[in-house]
């Protein structure tokens, strides 16, 4: 086989910011900011070892890391499950995949939605699994792995996507066998998966429906003689509310993260497991400023909100383009000192506004710590609270969470990496690096000046 680590060292440019790794019991460089994300891997691990126990014998769990781990960060969880012995990984995109084996993550990587045909050969030298759910582009992916040079070993892992019900994607059941046929037929693509998804996982008709469907594609295939690969239908919601059959691989996605999927009641049989699932994902932050205003004081634009007496306002340094949404405003509570709070006017790009006038004891200051997400003095704020405020969903809070937010990962209550748009790893008036191409101050001229 070619080797797959001097390919992917050879043509992989970075897609993310690079994790710092910290030695036990060493410090973190300064964060960039004060506001950040604190991620627990342990409790991803914890969570996908807790879901992994309600399989039967013989299914495995694949979990899934994509739009950056649900904004937790895709390296440091994927790093953290493989080395708990997950042996595959599902991701939605081609770039996604290539940031994992950039890592050098090189469990079986599944990317969900089907890529460009012009990526297949890519693909293949990358060791990925692709997915196919329409014919046209099947047929285009198939052609491209033609140009595959012959050097090359080994054929293309392909996924067939089945259309059960959700209208998104896949080959119609009735369809399953010829496109099976095609991927077998080429010498570069085997046929690697059958698959399918679920529209209304606790919907006992729609799921119920879905499985027949789904199961009516898998005898098709064993009927034309087809050898049947992996299968797998359901994800979070599916497995925590065990209508449709969990067959050969669990794609395990929100749970994985602490979170039970909105509007899903887990059954009876896994009602104490989804309430052992731990949040992995808190957002914190410092005040950049704490004053008092007057009454009749406009806050933030518009003004959305005016102080209808003498009031103590904290500005955090976070805003919609950190991923706290803007339809918030002037409804979200956030926590200090283990007190709920309201934050007050429009959230705006950078900054929003909290008023902590009834906040007892001494005033808050620039030194106290904030919670908008997690748990802080016996209180929590879930990030489904969150999302009800904002009128959306919890994935979509937690996988909006912005790459510019610097994220602090823990395990075993340590510090052990963080990530970061740019962060200096040490202090002082150093010679710069010369691989940033920069120039230090004291060689500019600069220092000493007015």
């Amino acid at each position: 086989m070619i080797s797959t680590r001097r390919v992917v060292a050879a043509t992989v440019a970075a897609t993310h910011h690079p994790l710092i790794e910290v030695a036990p019991g060493g410090a973190l460089p300064p964060l960039p900011r004060t506001a950040w994300l604190e991620i627990d891997l342990d409790a991803v691990v914890g969570n996908v070892r807790l879901l992994q126990g309600l399989l039967p014998a013989g299914t495995r769990v694949e979990p899934v890391v994509k739009a950056d781990a649900y904004g937790h960060g895709a390296v440091a969880v994927a790093r953290a499950l493989v080395a708990d012995g997950i042996a595959g990984l599902c991701v939605a995109t081609f770039d996604e995949a290539l940031e994992l084996r950039q890592a050098d993550i090189r469990v079986p990587i599944l990317i969900l939605f089907p890529i460009p045909a012009e990526l297949a050969p890519d693909a293949l030298r990358h060791c990925l699994s692709v997915t196919a759910g329409d014919r046209l582009l099947l047929e285009r992916t198939l052609a491209a792995l033609e140009t595959v040079p012959a050097e090359v070993e080994g054929r293309l892992a392909v996924h067939l996507e089945v259309e059960t019900g959700l209208g998104r994607g896949g080959v119609l059941p009735d369809e399953a066998v010829s496109a099976a046929t095609a991927i077998e037929g080429c010498p570069r693509a085997r046929l690697a998966g059958l698959w399918s998804h679920l529209q209304a996982a606790s919907d006992s008709d729609i799921t119920s429906g879905q499985d027949a469907r789904f199961g009516l594609a898998a005898g098709l295939l064993e009927d034309a003689g087809t050898t049947l690969p992996a299968r797998h239908l359901v994800s979070s919601g599916g497995l925590l509310s065990p209508i449709a059959g969990t067959y050969d691989v669990v794609r395990i996605g929100i749970a994985g993260y602490g979170i039970v999927p909105d509007g899903l009641t887990p059954a009876a049989a896994h009602a104490t497991a989804a309430g052992t699932l731990r949040p992995a994902m808190s957002l914190r932050a410092r005040p950049v400023r704490v004053v008092w205003l007057e009454a009749g004081s406009g806050v933030s634009y518009g003004p959305t909100f005016t102080t209808s007496r003498r009031s103590l306002i904290v500005t955090l340094p976070l805003g919609y383009a950190d991923g706290y949404p803007r339809s918030l405003s002037n409804k979200a509570q956030v926590l200090v000192r283990g007190m709920r709070v309201p934050q007050v006017g429009t959230v705006a790009m950078d900054a929003i506004m909290v008023d902590v006038t009834d906040v007892p004891g001494p005033p808050v200051t620039i030194d106290d710590e904030f919670t908008l997400i997690g748990e802080q003095g016996g209180e929590r704020i879930s990030a489904l609270e969150v999302a009800r405020w904002g009128n959306t969903i919890s994935y979509e809070v937690v996988a909006g969470m912005s790459g510019r937010l610097p994220r602090v990962y823990y395990a075993a209550a340590e510090a052990v990496a963080m990530r970061a748009v740019a962060c200096e790893t040490s202090r002082g008036w150093g010679k710069p690096d010369s691989r940033s191409g920069g120039t230090s101050e004291d060689e500019t001229g600069l220092l000493g000046r007015e």
